[in-house]
């Protein structure tokens, strides 16, 4: 009895590995589909283009005017795209994007990315010209086989994955933005291929520098002016200091922003408007500081509360605007976490000295 029930144990193993082997696809075993592609895939040369998101890339040149290419991607009720760049940019590119509806009907269209907004992301335009092709979902994969009739396709590829549940619909199949993309640079010849990304330094310069400016020296500059007036006027010009520094990396932050935006042609017009409020917010702390009133005037009080509440509104907004800034760059939890502690560390000690200050009083 107890050998059966191992023996059962083990040949459950074995089912429950050999669905999981059909659910993944690989460069390591052949292409074995149960509906046939409208072209040969017995020599497909196959690439593992996008880890992350289990993107496999097969291509073939059949003739020196067709190239076949088969894009698989696991099925996350979200549409996958392939696109053909002169630049490496999305903007300027024909791209081939597939899906499947929920009633398991397949759907692949041609696009061609004219701008950010929707309305200029044209359906069944572009210059790709497309020869045979099918759609097929097999073991909750999906396969996006097609033709490009070309003398050689452009080496800068872009595979983008759409965010979930947001499928295009008939009869416009617009799309919305996508969750995550990433460019590459083939070599046909080889197959080697090496990710594009130009712009990583500039996207971590613009993090570090508005978390730093906005999201960390401005509350501490704040702390300073709050809990240090025993020092005077030691804290006066400490307050002055680190606010300065704050708006100074906040302002070149801003500016890595804007220039990282226009690079990466992203829709990233909250993020964007926020920044841009909470630089204004700065400036008018600056004008106040240069237009503050004698301490004997009578609209001391009055400039007081000003200064205190936008400083306040300047830093709450800051810190939201850094957290949704790691969400849109896909920074990951490490980013999340990292700010998190300080922005708690900020407040544990913040309230330990406002509790100091309310026993003196």
């Amino acid at each position: 009895m107890k050998g059966s029930f191992i023996f059962s144990l083990f040949f459950l193993f074995l089912i429950l590995g050999a669905a999981n082997s059909q659910v993944a696809d690989s460069c390591n075993s052949p292409l074995s589909l149960q509906s046939p592609l409208p072209f040969d895939t017995t020599t497909l040369q196959c690439v593992p283009v996008w880890s992350s998101q289990s993107f496999i890339l097969r291509y073939q040149q059949a003739s020196p005017n067709v190239w076949n290419f088969v894009l698989s991607a696991p099925n996350t009720n979200a549409y996958i795209g392939i696109g053909f760049s002169p630049n490496g940019k999305m903007v300027g590119s024909s791209a081939i994007v597939g899906w499947v509806e929920s009633d398991t009907t397949s759907v692949m269209k041609r696009y061609f990315l004219g701008a950010q907004s929707p309305d200029q992301v044209m359906v069944n335009q572009g210059n790709l010209q497309v020869g045979n092709s099918s759609m097929i979902l097999q073991s909750n994969q999906i396969y996006m086989a097609f033709q490009l009739i070309v003398n050689t396709p452009e080496q800068r590829l872009i595979y983008s994955v759409g965010q979930k549940g947001r499928l295009p619909s008939s009869p416009n199949f617009v799309l919305s933005q996508h969750r995550d993309q990433i460019s590459t640079l083939m070599n046909y010849a080889t197959g080697q291929f090496q990710n594009e990304n130009p712009d990583a330094g500039l996207k971590r310069s613009h993090g570090i520098l508005n978390m730093l400016g906005w999201g960390i020296l401005m509350p501490i500059g704040a702390m300073v002016a709050r809990y240090m007036r025993q020092w005077d006027p030691i804290w006066f010009y400490s307050h002055s200091s680190i606010q300065s520094c704050g708006f100074i990396l906040g302002v070149a932050g801003v500016i890595c922003g804007l220039v990282l935006e226009d690079r990466l042609q992203a829709n990233v017009n909250k993020h964007k408007g926020l920044g841009i409020f909470i630089l204004a917010l700065g400036c008018l702390q600056v004008i106040a500081f240069l237009a503050r009133p004698d301490k004997e005037s009578k609209v001391r009080k009055y400039w007081n509360w000003y200064h205190y509440s936008v400083g306040r509104i300047l830093i709450f907004l800051a810190a939201v605007n850094v957290f949704y800034g790691i969400h849109l760059g896909n920074a990951g939890a490490g980013w999340n976490a990292g700010f998190a502690v300080v922005l708690v560390t900020l407040f544990i000690v913040g309230v330990i000295l406002e509790l100091r200050v309310w026993m003196r009083k």
